[in-house]
């Protein structure tokens, strides 16, 4: 199978690192530029030249000077990736000089000079991609490194070669700039976007939660409509309790979009919310968190459409090849939640819910079809229209349905129990902890439980469920495949940063803590028309994927093309004004 272009943009986050302390960046720098002091004693005795002036001096203005410089043109740059880059130049100036001894001590001035021109254009083209994709407000920042270097070598050679290390500085700072013009342009043509503005928002939202990436997705979105099946409870004098499935995809990342959904609608609603995942793959990610409120007034505008009635049957549960359904009927409505359990059980295509939606509405108005996103292996595609997997699920849920049609109605009750978890984003649980809704009829309980969190380590659901069928009759654990947990990878699901172990007396305590809660109770369903809700758009991921990676096949071979160019323009430069 193919790999999917969100997949291929996960893959993209090896590329990403942390940038190291800066005092050790500093001290690394301090003891390099002592290493060729001492051995240019030795060896330059003809030529003064000091390591600690060449390029330990330049570097530490770099790092202090960089950081301001940038920030007072409203941007950002941290202490740490401000070391780590004149950490790095220094490395490659070194490098590049000391490629002279090749030749012989004569060429020293000539390499170092090439040194600092390859520093300029270096630091340039980070800064534009980590700080401000606009070239012009970078050169002072990216030139406080070379320029210190520029001043000393105007002490170690002469006058006239910093002439021509200035030259040197224009080729390479050409040279680089015409590089981030060609790896920006297939971006622009393609979705009239700026790459590098796009990884400086990306950088800015991981450094200080900044949400300057709405503003591209809203530029590639595109408007769709959606149904929203809601399931109403009400009991007595207790909290009503609300059950609604979105076929929107609750990403792309942390509380970008519609990262935070589900605690969203949850924060929103009079009623005690459970928000489990419908059939939607990341082209249905929000392209901002405010799109979220049309979802919102498009729920509250059924509400005057309810009409309550006190029939459920017995829960049932059949499989399907690799899927099983667990299903259960109110009143005119029927839900089904489905697992491929202990196979990966990821994101259903949107048509795929349709289709089961469509097919269920011969015998019921409202068909609320949940994937319970139980159980990740590893990343994986969407389930696509047409596969087995989609004829699998399609089949077990129209079987479901045609049990569901001839099963009797009975009075029913049901407990509802939340617990917040002592655990963070970075460990997989979402903020709204885990949810449980239990049903009681003729003799039976079924629990519903949900974990706000982004799909479940491979296995958890089967521990999990062992423990609470102690508890109640049938049971299926969900989640609401959140993406607050997941800021720079799609792979934190629960129970991989959390032995299942720790969590489980806490998941049991609130089954049982549902299953006390137990009330008469009656249901109302309505289905939600969520309009115009702007989403990346069908095949926008696969789009963006193909041209992300197409960028750096040529990254490479551009570079070194560039870099070759400007060396020889160097050469030239070097001939021309000795």
């Amino acid at each position: 199978m193919a790999i999917a272009g969100d997949v291929k943009l996960g893959q993209l986050t090896k590329y990403l690192f942390t940038a190291p302390s800066w005092p050790v960046s500093l001290l690394i720098l301090i003891i390099l530029g002592i290493v060729i002091d001492g051995a240019s004693s030795r060896a330059w005795v003809y030529l003064p030249f000091s390591g600690t002036l060449a390029f330990t001096i330049p570097a530490i203005a770099a790092f202090i000077l960089t950081k301001p410089v940038i920030e007072y043109s409203g941007k950002t740059m941290t202490w740490n990736r401000s070391a780590l880059l004149a950490l790095s130049c220094t490395v490659f100036g070194v490098i590049i000089t000391l490629a002279s001894l090749a030749g012989g001590i004569r060429f020293l001035p000539l390499f170092y000079g090439i040194s600092l021109g390859f520093v300029f254009g270096l630091r340039l083209f980070v800064l534009v991609a980590i700080s401000d994709y606009r070239v012009h407000r970078m050169i002072l920042p990216a030139i406080t490194q070379s320029g210190m270097g520029v001043i000393v070598g105007f002490f170690l050679f002469s006058p006239g070669w910093a002439i021509f290390a200035i030259v040197l500085h224009l080729v390479f700072g050409l040279g680089f700039s015409i590089l981030i013009w060609l790896i920006e342009r297939p971006l622009y043509r393609a979705f009239h976007i700026r790459g590098l503005a796009f990884v400086n928002a990306f950088i800015a939202n991981m450094t200080d939660g900044s949400r300057e990436m709405e503003n591209f997705f809203r530029e590639i979105g595109e408007g769709i409509y959606v149904p929203q099946v809601c399931l109403f409870f009400r009991r007595g004098t207790k909290k009503p309790i609300l059950f609604t499935v979105p076929n929107l995809h609750p990403g792309p990342m942390g509380e970008i979009g519609g990262g935070n959904l589900p605690h969203v609608i949850y924060d929103h609603m009079e009623e005690e919310t459970m928000v489990p995942h419908g059939c939607a793959s990341h082209d249905f990610n929000l392209v901002s968190e405010s799109e979220i409120d049309k979802v919102i007034d498009a729920i509250n505008r059924t509400k005057g459409d309810r009409v309550y009635a006190p029939g459920a049957t017995r829960s049932g549960r059949l499989s399907r090849g690799s899927v099983q359904v667990l299903y259960q009927r109110f009143g005119d409505s029927v839900l089904m939640v489905t697992t491929r359990s202990p196979l990966m059980t990821e994101d259903l295509e949107y048509s795929i819910g349709m289709a089961i939606m469509a097919e269920g509405h011969r015998w019921f108005p409202h068909v609320a079809f949940v994937d319970a996103h139980n159980c990740m292996t590893d990343l994986s595609s969407a389930v696509l229209p047409a596969t087995l997997t989609a004829m699998e699920y399609q089949r077990g849920a129209i079987q479901a349905m045609e049990i569901c049609r001839s099963e009797n109605l009975g009075s029913f009750s049901l407990g509802y129990a939340r617990k917040t978890l002592p655990y963070s984003r970075d460990q997989g649980f979402g903020d709204l902890g885990v949810q449980v809704m239990v049903v009681e009829t003729c003799n039976q309980k079924t629990a519903y439980v949900l974990f706000d969190g982004n799909n479940m380590a491979a296995g958890v659901r089967e521990i999990l469920l062992e423990k609470i069928l102690t508890l109640v009759d049938a049971a299926e654990v969900m989640t609401t495949d959140s993406h607050v947990v997941n800021t720079i990878t799609g792979k934190n699901p629960v129970g991989m940063e959390v032995p299942v172990d720790q969590f489980l007396p806490l998941i049991v305590k609130a089954v049982q803590e549902a299953v006390d809660d137990l009330e008469p109770a009656e249901c109302a369903a309505t289905t939600a028309e969520c309009e115009h809700i702007v989403v990346f758009g069908s095949n926008r991921i696969s789009q963006l994927a193909s041209t992300v990676n197409a960028m750096l096949i040529f990254v490479a071979p551009l570079s070194l093309a560039m870099l070759l160019l400007a060396f020889f323009l160097s050469l030239a430069a070097y001939v021309l004004m000795v």
